[in-house]
């Protein structure tokens, strides 16, 4: 089955996704080396008998010796897929493993996805209590009820590790959060507000139990199923439901929802109307939450009442209820005091954590990840953003420090401080930088073009640059062609995309012009040389473009070497007025983050260029959120050993000394001593040894080799190079660039065309 046009993929591309490479989502990666015998030996017998003989005389050793305190278990049945229903076990594992990557990416969790092929609860609750051992918490995830409920209650006293039924508990507490500062913001009191909650499943008695530990009065809470109110009295109650049965003479939706202060609803799209809407309290509280549509959306409530505070599942819409706020951070914080549980003082103070977190005024850092949008406690900011780098460090310690408190720690945090210090390093700097990035450029959409537009790669990201919102892209190549490929991937040939070349006689004779004018002089070409660089170089055509204003910026390269299409485009645009044009790459290995400069312009810079160099990379090293730290790297430290080209680096640290720059700055240094903090104690006197995030290589070699080496044998993800110093917004990407890292430069590009003014000098 195709996808439309404003669907992000399509069918063919998500199981591409899937099966490309490494089948699957997630890997084991051992995080001891393993080269030497004697590394083996150590790793397994005879050495793995020291451990072995730890934990079995004391269990909790197991913590310190192996990998349980940062594991969790993803585990399914395959009952409740996603609202697909019972589609078995085995096809679950695509769900749990992306669960197990959410975990990675949001709070550093390494996680392991465990299918159960069993309907019969016992079996299932036996499987996991035999297993558990190995792991310091467990995530059960689409499973149906009332098996789920049972699951989880069995689980939750047998084991001594925490067991979170995330369907039910993740969308409570965020929920939960939401309803705390809405009640806040319409100052109506949690003991007397009527809450009416459509939908009977998991979440919806979570989110019950939890209003209920939060204040609200239990015959306060109307809970409807399918065939109407729960209320006493009714024959068809099984246990679960039962619980949540009230004295009440109403037995609709329509009844129920007369004076309620709030709605929320975990049930189907369509299902709470505008009529139904009117007749709720004075300013109504909101919250639509069936996927992908909701009950009702905010711009019908809109229309008949001004004063509702409305949240949905959706990402489109202020106030999103997403359980990403919730599951990683919260198992972060039990995992990281050994808890034996996520009980409810737990859950509640996860809520009030995410409430008040959206009441604090958002910090500089927190709006540029938020790609320049600073939003204000009120009816649209109820609750955080998913993009708000915060949460790793204000939920796992409210979620430790109840736990603590709770005594279900076995292990305390004596400095909360510190240990938010130490959280915020987990995450992956370069996510938090394009969800940024890609947040800005997508409130004022920019016209970029993919020169390669014919490559498949380039097709996939241009055509992921326009369903993601991030701005119009324009192709360039055969339309012919570009059809062809648009089907392979799965798409209907008429995809709405824009397509150019050079039968467009209009901006081809417009372009030789522009072209002419610029190179008669320079090169001495001819108007006909100029009508075939046009016609015939896609690259040409695309930076002619943008210089001639019919597209914003452009990224280029993948079929071609970096050098090649330098040299066409810098025929077409020239340096900025009085900058150096250079390479920079943005490179982060387990959470640090180095920029790398020059990797693809200048094969021997001179000293001169070196202190160019390195004052225009701090500068867009700012942009990022960076504060300048510059290294100038060799194969000495400090002079040591004395060469000419040793010499060479100590004069371009000595010119940057002599321009009285604002960023710190030394050389030369081996790129150990600037990146590994144990040499500080042997170099006390330098600022830079062991705290560099810039790396001003001696020459385009040593950079290039740098960096592609860590890209393809370390655990290393590289955004670039950046193409710094250009007259326009134009990147290149070297040879074949995938289609996230073709879709990062265009953004990158996108983003440049708006915050820099090319205008200027």
């Amino acid at each position: 089955m195709k996808k439309t046009k404003t669907d992000h993929y399509t069918e063919k591309e998500a199981l591409e996704f899937h099966s490309e490479k490494k089948p699957g989502k997630i890997e084991i990666v051992s995080s001891k080396n393993m080269t030497t015998k004697r590394d083996l030996a150590l790793a397994y017998s005879p050495g793995v008998a020291a451990p072995v003989k730890a934990i079995s005389e004391n269990p909790e050793t197991a913590y310190d010796y192996t990998s349980k305190g940062n594991l969790v278990a993803v585990i399914s049945n395959g009952s409740a897929i996603l609202g697909m229903g019972n589609l078995g076990a085995l096809a679950s594992k695509p769900v749990m493993e992306g669960k197990a990557v959410l975990f990675k990416r949001f709070a550093d969790i390494d996680s392991i996805d465990l299918e159960i092929d069993s309907n019969d609860i016992n079996e299932i609750i036996n499987s996991i209590k035999n297993f558990a051992p190995s792991f310091g918490g467990i995530n059960l995830e689409d499973i149906a009820a009332p098996a789920c409920f049972v699951i989880e209650k069995k689980l939750k006293e047998i084991l001594d590790i925490p067991v979170f039924h995330d369907d039910q508990h993740g969308t409570a507490i965020i929920t939960t959060a939401a309803l705390i500062n809405a009640l806040d913001i319409t100052k109506k009191s949690i003991e007397n507000i009527k809450v009416v909650i459509n939908g009977a499943g998991a979440s919806a008695m979570a989110c019950a139990n939890l209003f209920k530990k939060t204040g609200v009065p239990q015959n306060n809470i109307t809970m409807l199923d399918r065939k109407g109110v729960i209320y006493k009295g009714r024959e068809d109650l099984n246990q679960w439901k039962s619980v949540y049965a009230i004295d009440t003479k109403k037995r609709t939706l329509l009844d129920a929802i007369v004076n309620s202060d709030v709605f929320l609803g975990l049930s189907a799209k369509g299902i709470l109307t505008k009529d139904m809407v009117k007749t709720m309290a004075k300013n109504p509280i909101i919250f639509a939450c069936a996927n992908p549509d909701p009950e009702i959306t905010p711009e019908e409530v809109e229309q008949v009442r001004k004063d509702a505070i409305v949240a949905t599942g959706r990402s489109d819409y202020p106030n999103q209820v997403n359980n990403l706020i919730g599951f990683p951070y919260i198992f972060r914080g039990a995992l990281d005091v050994r808890s034996k549980t996520i009980n409810e003082e737990m859950k509640i103070a996860a809520a009030n954590a995410i409430a008040n977190l959206a009441k604090e005024d958002v910090p500089d850092e927190v709006v540029a990840a938020m790609g320049g949008e600073r939003p204000h406690y009120g009816k649209d900011y109820i609750i955080p953003s998913t993009f708000d780098p915060r949460l790793i460090s204000v939920i796992p310690a409210a979620v430790a420090k109840a736990a603590m408190e709770s005594g279900v720690a076995r292990k305390s945090i004596y400095d909360f401080e510190l240990y938010k210090e130490q959280l915020k390093q987990r995450l992956d700097p370069t996510v938090t930088i394009m969800q940024g990035i890609n947040s800005y450029i997508k409130k004022n959409q920019k016209r970029i073009v993919f020169a390669d537009g014919e490559d498949i790669n380039t097709l996939k990201a241009a055509i992921a640059f326009k369903n993601s919102k991030l701005g119009i892209p324009i192709l360039v190549g055969k339309e012919e062609k570009i059809k062809e490929q648009i089907i392979k991937i799965g798409y209907d040939e008429n995809f709405d995309i824009d397509v150019v070349n050079s039968k467009d006689k209009e901006k081809r004779e417009k372009y030789v012009k522009y072209l002419f004018k610029k190179l008669q002089r320079e090169q001495g070409l001819l108007e006909r040389d100029c009508d075939r660089l046009v016609r015939n170089d896609r690259v040409v055509w695309a930076a002619c473009m943008v210089a001639c204003g019919d597209a914003d910026g452009a990224v280029t390269g993948n079929t071609r070497r970096f050098g090649a299409s330098l040299e066409k485009i810098t025929q077409v645009v020239s340096p900025r007025p009085g900058e150096i044009m250079f390479g920079l790459n943005l490179v982060v290995h387990k959470g640090k983050t180095i920029f790398v400069a020059d990797t693809s312009v200048h094969e021997y810079p001179s000293s001169e260029e070196m202190s160019e160099i390195a004052i225009s990379a701090a500068r867009v090293v700012r942009l990022f959120g960076f504060d300048p730290k510059v290294a100038f790297v060799s194969h000495s430290t400090f002079g040591q050993p004395l060469t000419n080209r040793t010499k060479h680096i100590k004069k371009a640290v000595e010119i940057l000394n002599n321009k009285n720059v604002d960023f710190l700055f030394d050389g030369d240094m081996q790129p150990d001593v600037a990146l590994n903090k144990d040499y500080k104690d042997l170099y006390p006197f330098s600022k830079i040894v062991g705290n560099a995030n810039i790396l001003i290589m001696p020459g385009q070699h040593s950079a290039a080799i740098s960096y592609k080496m860590m890209k393809t044998l370390g655990d290393t993800k590289v955004i670039g190079p950046l193409l710094i110093g250009l007259g326009l917004p134009i990147e290149i990407a070297p040879l074949r660039t995938s289609t996230s890292e073709l879709l990062n430069l265009a953004s990158i590009a996108a983003y440049s065309a708006d915050i820099i003014d090319y205008k200027k000098n």
